[in-house]
């Protein structure tokens, strides 16, 4: 089963889904505002896709933090303890796949080739 796992009123959350309808394919949705982040998948996606890909430094919510607070992210577990604590910095949408398989963000050609 795919599992997407982002904010519902995000353009790119909204995309993801039009387009997995659009294929056909069975989803789960996961609102990370109402169901929190849990904690074995946050670190699993860590492992898979790094923490770097998974942080995003590019929305609001990053760009609101102060800079000592960013300056704080500089690892695995820093990383963490922030995306705990504001799950809206955490780029979206995330994919598991129900393959083991985890995607950040939303590529439509990338997601057409997947196997």
């Amino acid at each position: 089963m795919i599992t997407l796992y982002g904010i519902p009123n995000c353009d790119t959350v909204k995309k993801a889904r039009a387009w997995l309808i659009e294929q056909g394919l069975d989803y789960q949705f996961h609102d990370f505002k109402k169901q929190g982040v849990p904690d074995p998948n946050l670190a699993h996606w860590q492992q898979a896709v790094g923490w770097e890909t998974l942080l995003n430094r590019k929305g609001t919510t990053w760009r609101q933090l102060d800079a000592g607070q960013q300056a704080a992210v500089r690892d695995d577990a820093s990383a963490q303890a922030l995306m705990r604590a504001q799950v809206s910095v955490i780029r979206r949408p995330v994919v598991e796949w129900g393959d083991g398989r985890v995607t950040v963000g939303f590529d439509a050609a990338a997601w057409a080739t997947r196997p």
